[in-house]
């Protein structure tokens, strides 16, 4: 496969809302024909550009390899469609397969059933061609097949990343609740960061975001740090991905100027993230205070103080967050409005000036805090609807109450 080879389909599967943001970001690498549709990006390009494009991508969930499409009526048809598709071309029959189908709107009464007659299908075209046949390995699997169904056609996908391109290949400890990367990622993009702007996580359990805007801040590509699925595959170009992987080691800005912090009340989730950081390739980063983790209460928040790198002391800075809210277990020492809206009164005293960036699951968030939102993008956390709240801090007075008091981080 070379640079000059024919263009292929693929499609790239993000989180709901941040198919805009992908799009740009697939056009960036190279990606042509860019299509927005709910839950992902359609594109095309040479098979160099989908490597490049799961290397790079930081909101994207997996990229497909669309390798056929045909019409259906019934499971015999489906089954025809499959068989039809010459799979020894794309994998060997010693490797272990999975099948997955998802629909909308289709005449067939079991997507089980329909799961069985596509595995069936491949299995048998590899008998016939090659004398062998795959084992099913639904974890695990050296080759995954996705298959699309919607009313009238089956569009049938080889998977090439793998495992899902949010596990970067650095994480070991989620801590309780974890954000996916590529969500945190998203966030970074809507609130549109930059390194020149200090940025605060006032409440990063095990880092997530904080990790992924200093990945983010010296331009490490995201999947530097494990493999895919395409390199499971008879198709793969081992040059073009040496040539796309040194391209993306050479991109690096490791001495970027930047200011990232992020706190936690627990000590142990405090570990945890320095720990994540570490395996992220960002000891460079905590070695010299450019990011940083602390354990501190949030209603003792304080805006960060810039290590002596360059950073501006003096920007006005922002917090984004993904606070706790109904699903998440709440603090030991207040419910979840109670601290949101001491938090509240803290960023009104303290930053101003600043913009407050909010992911919650609770449309009352802003009624909690007191502050009127500015802009609110729904976003998916998972299966939860969540609104992603931006706030312009002003200076208000703060009005202490009974009960607020300081608490010590917990371990």
């Amino acid at each position: 496969m070379n640079a000059n080879a024919a263009a292929e389909s693929f499609f790239a599967i993000c989180p709901r809302g941040l198919e805009t943001l992908l799009g740009e970001e697939l056009a960036a690498v190279g990606a042509r024909d860019v299509g927005i549709e709910a839950g992902g990006v359609s594109f095309s390009g040479t098979l160099p550009i989908a490597y490049a494009a799961n290397l790079h991508s930081r909101l994207a969930s997996r990229i497909l390899w669309q390798i056929a499409q045909a019409p259906y009526h019934d499971e015999a048809t489906l089954y025809a469609a499959a068989t039809a598709v010459n799979w020894h071309e794309y994998f060997a029959n010693e490797q272990t397969l999975r099948v997955d189908v998802t629909a909308s709107r289709t005449p067939l009464r079991s997507l089980e059933f329909a799961t069985l007659k596509i595995k069936d299908a491949i299995v048998d075209r590899l008998r016939t061609d090659t004398g062998g046949r795959p084992s099913i390995d639904r974890a695990q699997p050296d080759v995954r097949v996705f298959a699309y169904l919607d009313a009238t056609t089956v569009t049938l996908y080889l998977d090439l990343s793998g495992e899902p391109l949010f596990k970067r290949g650095w994480r070991r400890d989620k801590g309780e609740a974890p954000l996916k990367e590529n969500l945190a990622a998203g966030l970074l993009r809507l609130a549109n960061w930059s390194p020149e702007r200090p940025l605060f996580d006032p409440m990063c359990g095990s880092g997530t975001i904080a990790i992924e805007a200093a990945l983010l801040a010296i331009a490490r590509a995201p999947g530097l740090d494990r493999s895919f699925g395409f390199e499971r595959l008879r198709s793969f170009d081992e040059a073009a991905w040496r040539s796309v992987r040194a391209r993306a080691l050479a991109a690096q800005r490791p001495e970027t100027a930047c200011c990232i912090v992020g706190t936690d009340i627990s000590t142990r989730v405090i570990e945890q993230a320095r720990r994540n950081a570490g395996l992220a390739g960002l000891a460079a980063l905590l070695a010299d205070g450019r990011l940083q983790f602390a354990a501190r209460d949030v209603r003792l928040s304080e805006p960060p103080v810039p290590a002596s790198t360059g950073a501006d002391a003096n920007a006005r800075g922002q917090i984004i967050s993904n606070p706790p809210y109904g699903e998440q277990s709440s603090p030991k020492s207040a419910s979840v409005p109670n601290l949101m809206r001491d938090f509240a009164d803290r960023m009104k005293l303290l930053f101003a000036g600043w913009e407050a960036w909010l992911l919650s699951a609770d449309r009352d968030l802003p009624r909690q805090m007191r502050l009127q939102e500015t802009r609110k993008t729904v976003l998916f956390n998972g299966p939860l609807e969540c609104r992603f709240f931006r706030f312009e801090l002003v200076a208000g007075k703060y009005r202490a109450r009974s009960g607020t008091h300081e608490t010590k981080p917990a371990d």
